[in-house]
């Protein structure tokens, strides 16, 4: 019987990964592995992640680039530095939180 996943982590949530040095901001989660077996196996086997955790879609950003990421659960911490992130996506999603945090826009209906 599968294990049930809940997130750990929500949409809007600044994140960093627990490895790497990358921060970025959910903006989908998965409930558990949702992409393709080659991108999985191109992972080095040491550090693969297990598939039976929710994975998350982030706005990230290092010291050089922005771009989009796939991270598993297990390889993410909270980023509680307070800091913005850079990517240009995210201010077309979201609106930042006095916290820190990020808030999806809701479209304006008239």
């Amino acid at each position: 019987m599968p294990r049930e996943s809940v997130a750990k982590f929500t949409i809007g949530q600044v994140v960093k990964h627990r490895v790497y040095p990358f921060r970025g901001v959910i903006y989908d989660v998965d409930p558990e592995f949702s992409n393709t077996e080659e991108w999985w196996l191109s992972i080095p086997e040491e550090v693969r992640p297990r598939k039976d955790q929710p994975f998350y879609h982030l706005f990230a950003e290092n010291a050089d680039t922005e771009y989009l990421a796939y991270v598993s659960e297990q390889n993410l911490v909270a980023d509680t530095s307070g800091d913005p992130v850079r990517h240009p996506q995210v201010d077309e999603t979201f609106i930042r939180s006095d916290d820190g945090g990020y808030r999806v826009k809701t479209a304006n209906l008239h």
